[in-house]
């Protein structure tokens, strides 16, 4: 039976790597100082925000059905509630630094209302960010400046400050990503082929009555693929969302459809997944401008 570990707070968590608590909403542990608390097969749940930077090849970590074996210079993110397994051998002894902190900390500040963009911590750990020596040079020093405030005694400038790194250290992840999708750009293609092959399939099947509007999250697993990461690369390589991509489609299929006026305009609602013709309706005008009805008479 697997072990699942949980931490809720800060405290816990440096107790767990025998490391000093210096502030109780965030930390900075160098791994190499301990051996953790995670054991092969078990599981952790974490109640913050966790960042992990692997020097070295110190076995695998598995979110959902995707496992990431840890090479050099890889950067992983967690969010809070999200429970990760392990599977490192007890004799690794593992190198690097994570960088936790708990929401509380940036709650009021830009960084908190901001957080939800950094949509790298909702990817797999497959989906991991690989950094060159250059970047990840960046990142010590982001790590050692927000280290160099927790060593300074807390005062009304400390949580700012603090706060102020961790989202400078974010953006260089931004920068980084995107330096990542361009290097796997061969790649990219080859997964928004598949994508498209997919939804066309989808959309011309038959089976969204039954089984309703196609999603992002379908084509994700299908592609296997964290929504997040599939959502990102479809904007970046398409210019839009990847729900505005399948509406744009949908839609497409849908002229098709009140083109057989032996189908009213709830039938073809129906077909095409909608539970309610209005809100088909609905979303027809805001793509074209003008109603389904109106739309089929003009035609």
């Amino acid at each position: 039976m697997e072990q699942l570990i949980r931490f809720e707070t800060i405290a816990e968590y440096n107790q767990a790597y025998q490391h000093e608590t210096l502030h109780p909403l965030v930390t900075v542990i160098d791994l190499s100082r301990s051996p953790g608390p995670a054991k092969e097969g078990s599981k952790i749940y974490f109640g913050f925000y966790a960042i992990f930077l692997k020097d070295v090849k110190c076995g695998d970590l598995t979110y959902g059905r995707a496992t990431y074996d840890y090479q050099e210079g890889t950067l992983v993110f967690i969010a809070p509630g999200q429970v990760v397994g392990v599977t490192r051998k007890p004799e690794v002894q593992p190198r690097g630094y994570v960088l936790a902190f708990h929401p509380d900390l940036i709650h009021g500040t830009s960084l908190g209302n901001h957080i939800h963009e950094y949509t790298f911590f909702g990817y797999q750990s497959n989906e991991a960010l690989h950094i060159s020596e250059r970047e990840r040079e960046i990142v010590l020093d982001c790590l050692d400046k927000i280290q160099g405030e927790l060593m300074h005694f807390v005062d009304k400038h400390s949580r700012r400050l603090i706060v102020s790194n961790i989202e400078l250290f974010l953006n260089y992840c931004v920068r980084f990503y995107d330096r990542q999708f361009t290097t796997r750009e061969h790649v990219n293609k080859g997964i928004l082929e598949q994508f498209e092959a997919l939804l066309h399939a989808y959309l011309y099947s038959g089976k969204m009555a039954d089984e309703g509007l196609p999603s992002v999250s379908q084509f994700a697993e299908l592609l296997h693929l964290s929504p997040n990461y599939f959502g990102d690369l479809v904007k970046r390589e398409m210019g839009v969302s990847a729900q505005e991509y399948i509406q744009s489609r949908l839609i497409e299929v849908a002229k098709e459809k009140l083109f057989d006026y032996s189908k009213s305009v709830s039938e073809v609602a129906y077909a095409l997944g909608f539970r309610y013709p209005q809100h088909f309706t609905r979303l027809f005008k805001q793509k074209v401008g003008i109603s389904p009805s109106e739309f089929r008479n003009l035609n």
